[in-house]
């Protein structure tokens, strides 16, 4: 925990300039808060109320500007006293409300700046991450560490930070107050001792309930995040939800999970509560002893009224620290919790990484080659030797039966997983020895899920490539037979398309993605299933787009439509994650194998 606290503290680094100003109106705050208690209670009560002068005993020794103020106080008249104290009071007390505001402002700020910071690593941190990492996590719990969970953070900066800097100074302060109104006015030692007999058992409540929260809340943000990833399954799959008729079942797993969010909630709280009402019984518990204490010494004239108030506050405001710190230990549990979370993130592997040295990739000029490639995905092998070559300009189709692996195939070649074995490369480079951008850059994806974000149609089309001019963005779209719905929609290529290009058709979204592919103009094109979920005109219109697309490039091609892919220049059969059959169409329909068996149950012959 100890490490987690250090790292997380970290985070104010940077804006650490803020937090010393900010300490530095704690201090101005803490000082105007302690100065009625001598300056203020003991005259008003023993000089203007009981019309007495105020006595030091042992004032001879006292400094000599103690006893010079008492003295001038004693020598004012009661009216003009009166009038000084007013004026004070109010003055400090604007001043100290002045620190108090910039004080809780700096605090913020420096709480937000860090939770920003923590949720820009993060986020950077996701997006880095390789696909294998994503196949492992909820979108949803993902989601809720960078909201929820750095929310919890923000409240132990603000809240937490803020209290462990400034009820230290407060209790300095206080203990400083109390000690000179002891010293001043000889106050018994005794009443000082049973305070600080008393304020270790504040103390102790707090750290034993504090075990317990920090368990208890890391529950708690397990469960948002569970119902985060509820949500978002539901709400983005609500016409299955309905089609299915499963409205009662998902309600009924919401409702379950989210009383179990409840009860863990109110676990963590009764937890939390129960330290205030247990420090503020044992305060009043030191106040009842004082009081006895204290009065018998009041009522046999050992000690003036106002001497005795002033210590009864001074010791009410040192109490006051110690319960908002024991609420800060609170905090600090959840906030660790929140922690560990985020550092699971930002302490992931990353399994694709560069060489220091990469190079940058040229343009693929001449092929690219598998050689003894193999990959798994945790104990289910893939991939398995897998030996081709694809030279410049060739249509390269990789078929095969659900699951033999043709979509692991070309995620490799991005680099969006590495295999264990063998060796990638383009014109003779293995892709491990180039930069990461220089080789995604020379490729170009469409898949059948299209990616859409909720933006314009044009920035959807020149995603990555913001600077691009309009008329580029059009000439792109005329070439993925866009550009005519693209006219047709309300404010043409400014349109809004929806989470996920949600106003578009299949087909619309599809040549969206492939007029996106056009835009970035790679050398190398990767076809996944682009077509499979269409119907028969949107088909037309993308398989021409598609076409345009492929014109003078270097294209893997993956299809279901086996009448898609005649023409390719090479056909490659996967089956048992092994290349089972390699030829053009009419070769492999000529072998009379697995392609051909393929090719008959999708056209009956």
């Amino acid at each position: 925990m100890k490490s987690n606290y250090r790292r997380l503290i970290g985070f104010v680094g940077p804006h650490k300039q803020r937090l010393y100003l900010a300490f530095v109106t704690m201090v101005m705050n803490s000082l105007l808060s302690g100065l009625p208690i001598i300056g203020v209670l003991i005259p008003f009560i023993d000089t203007i109320l009981a019309g007495k002068p105020i006595v030091l005993p042992h004032q001879d020794q006292l400094p000599t500007f103690i006893v010079d103020f008492v003295y001038h106080l004693n020598a004012l008249p009661r009216w003009d006293l009166l009038n000084l104290i007013i004026f004070w009071t109010i003055g400090t007390t604007f001043l100290r409300l002045i620190f108090e505001y910039f004080q809780s402002y700096l605090m913020n700020d420096v709480s937000q700046c860090v939770i920003r910071d923590v949720r820009n690593q993060v986020y950077q941190k996701i997006i880095s991450l390789p696909l294998s990492f994503f196949s492992k996590a909820q979108t949803g719990a993902l989601v809720s560490r960078i909201t929820y969970d750095t929310g919890v953070i923000r409240d132990a900066i603000s809240e937490g930070l803020t209290d462990f800097l400034f009820q230290p100074v407060q209790i300095v302060m206080n203990i400083f107050a109390l000690l000179s109104v002891k010293y001043i006015f000889d106050i018994p030692w005794k009443l000082v001792f049973i305070i600080f007999i008393l304020l270790p058992l504040v103390i102790y409540p707090v750290f034993r309930v504090g075990r317990r929260l920090k368990k208890i809340s890391r529950s708690s943000q397990e469960q948002v995040a569970e119902i985060n990833s509820t949500l978002f399954e539901s709400i983005s799959g609500i016409r299955i939800v309905q089609g299915f008729g499963m409205e009662k079942y998902e309600n009924q797993r919401f409702e379950r999970q989210n009383q179990s969010l409840y009860q863990t909630m109110m676990l963590s709280i009764s937890r939390m509560i129960i330290v205030a009402p247990l420090t503020e019984f044992i305060g009043f518990l030191c106040l009842g002893i004082v009081l006895w204490t204290g009065g018998r010494e009041v009522i046999d004239n050992h000690m003036s009224p106002g001497a005795f108030i002033a210590f009864l506050l001074a010791l009410f405001s040192l109490l006051r620290p110690f319960k908002r710190l024991s609420r800060v230990h609170g905090i600090n549990q959840h906030a660790m919790a929140a922690a560990e979370r985020i550092f699971e993130i930002m302490d992931a592997p990353n399994t694709i990484v560069e060489k220091p040295q990469a190079k940058n990739l040229a343009p693929l000029k001449k092929e690219i080659s598998f050689d003894n490639v193999t990959f798994s995905y945790g104990e289910k092998i893939n991939l398995s030797k897998i030996s081709f070559k694809a030279k410049a300009g060739e249509i390269v189709a990789i078929v095969g039966p659900s699951g033999a692996g043709k979509t692991s195939l070309v995620n490799l070649l991005p680099r969006f997983y590495d295999p264990q074995e063998g060796v990638i490369s383009i014109d003779g480079i293995p892709i491990k020895d180039v930069t990461l951008k220089s080789l995604r850059e020379q490729i170009g994806i469409v898949t059948q899920e299209t990616v859409l974000f909720n933006d314009t149609v044009s920035s959807n089309i020149a995603y990555g490539r913001s600077k691009t001019p309009q008329e580029d963005i059009e000439k792109a779209a005329r070439i993925a037979n866009a550009h005519e719905f693209i006219c047709k929609l309300p404010l043409k290529y400014q349109t809004m398309i929806g989470d996920r290009g949600v106003r578009l058709s299949g087909g619309e979204r599809q040549r969206l993605s492939i007029a996106r592919a056009v835009l970035k103009n790679p050398p190398l094109l990767i076809l996944d299933e682009a077509t499979s979920a269409l119907d028969s005109e949107s088909e037309i219109l993308v398989q021409e787009a598609i076409h345009n697309l492929m014109k003078g490039r270097t294209v893997l091609v993956i299809a279901h439509r086996l009448s898609t892919i005649k023409d390719a220049h090479r056909i490659l059969v996967i089956d048992n994650s092994q290349i089972a059959e390699i030829g053009t169409h009419d070769e492999l329909l000529a072998k009379n194998g697995l392609y051909k068996r393929l090719y008959e149950l999708q056209f009956r012959i």
